[in-house]
């Protein structure tokens, strides 16, 4: 599982700027610090600026995320086409630009309305992602893609540690504050990225931009040339980012509902989640990966996101809660193991490419995801509920990784069958 996969790992990765993925990953990492900061307030701003109770602002949170996701399938593709052309950097510069004055609108949104405006706006910007990963990609031999995918969720964990803990201190003072916040965040990220960040896409391995390939289902087709193990692991990957999505779209609804969480519980929570993430993903991945390869990684990944479901459903204390956090913090092994393998499927040219069909087709999950787990919440607690079960939504979560669970293991089998 760790050897080679296909001829197209032969492509040269040696950059002159190999280094500087440290910089894309700072970049990243206060990317992540400006959307944390503004989860813990975003059911009291939606509760504030619409007028409706918990309940209807969960609905109201899970049509959002779909918006937002909607975005990102349209434009991720895009976006990483448009890195596969002009490169990394202007790419992901833009995007963070634009990103900072949205989070501009957002903290003045007079309403509803603008607030629903705005995070359609950060879902064209979050798209960006796609560049970030080819940028890994550009300047990471191909054996070491999965570790460095970890460090990226490495970033991804500390916006989590700080941007909700902050986010929760400061939406005490006025839900906006987080929005301003992380409006400077980016906007000094752009500043940063500007003066310090190189170009990672050799001239050579640019190719022409065409909009009839910037869509998911035509790079899926062009990259299935490649390798035929693309559609099975970006098939794992988005319906992973399904399973995933319950967090972001729902726990902070879930804490409240079950457990009686206040805004501040809840923000100090979500930074356990981030916290355990991190360790998982920028520490126990590198040393563990060398030795028990992608494939048990998943399957370990797997096992402790279902275990820490159930540790939810029976939680009664806040020390129990904890402990499911800590458990599912496995999960973490997960799509950076199966992104690392995928990574390895195609050439140097399509980097771009591949990353912004991933980033899409998680997206039609991410706009399934967040009204599914809210729907299901708001059926399963409150006054009016089928059967007072609010960790509803994690137990789904749970049934749906066993499908990702086969995608992942009929990909590896077929990469198996490749390299041998």
């Amino acid at each position: 599982m760790n050897g080679s996969a296909t001829g197209a790992e032969t492509a040269p990765t040696a950059r002159p700027h190999r280094a500087s993925w440290g910089i894309v990953f700072a970049i990243v990492l206060i990317d992540m610090l400006g959307f944390g900061l503004v989860i813990p307030v975003l059911p009291g701003l939606i509760m504030h600026l619409a007028h409706v109770p918990i309940a209807v602002a969960a609905e109201y949170a899970g049509w959002l995320g779909a918006g937002y996701a909607a975005m990102q399938f349209v434009f991720a593709p895009i976006i990483g086409n448009l890195s596969d052309r002009f490169g990394r950097r202007p790419v992901l510069l833009a995007s963070i630009c634009a990103l900072g004055l949205d989070y501009l609108l957002q903290a003045v949104a007079p309403n509803i309305g603008w607030l629903v405006a705005g995070r359609l706006i950060a879902g064209i910007t979050g798209a960006s992602f796609s560049a970030a990963y080819a940028y890994i990609a550009d300047v990471t031999p191909p054996e070491k893609r999965s570790a460095n995918f970890g460090l990226m969720g490495l970033a991804f964990g500390i916006g989590f540690v700080v941007g909700p803990a902050v986010g929760g201190l400061l939406g005490s003072i006025s839900p906006r504050l987080p929005f301003a916040a992380a409006a400077a965040l980016a906007l000094a990220n752009a500043v940063f990225g500007f003066f310090v960040l190189k170009e990672s896409l050799a001239p050579e391995n640019r190719r022409p931009f065409d909009l009839r390939r910037a869509n998911a289902l035509a790079a899926l087709q062009s990259l299935r040339g490649q390798s035929s193990t693309v559609l099975w692991f970006v098939a794992a990957l988005g319906t992973w980012q399904l399973v995933h999505i319950v967090y972001p779209a729902a726990w902070a609804y879930i804490a409240i509902a079950a457990y009686g969480f206040t805004t501040q519980q809840v923000g100090v929570a979500l930074a356990a989640v981030g916290l355990s993430s991190a360790l998982v993903q920028g520490v126990a991945l590198r040393r563990v990966l060398p030795r028990i390869g992608e494939k048990r990684a998943v399957l370990i990944g797997i096992a402790g996101l279902i275990v820490a479901s159930v540790l939810y459903t029976v939680a009664r204390t806040p020390a129990a809660v904890y402990l499911a956090v800590f458990v599912g913090a496995l999960q973490g092994l997960v799509q950076p193991s199966i992104s690392g393998l995928n990574s390895r499927a195609v050439d140097a040219r399509s980097q771009g490419e591949l990353q912004g069909a991933v980033q899409s087709i998680g997206s039609i999950a991410a706009i399934i995801g967040p009204p599914l787990y809210t729907q299901i919440l708001a059926r399963f607690s409150g006054p009016h509920a089928v059967l007072n079960l609010p960790t509803m939504p994690m137990l789904v979560s749970a049934a749906i990784s066993l499908v990702v669970l086969v995608l992942f293991l009929r990909g590896a089998r077929k990469l198996e069958l490749t390299s041998a």
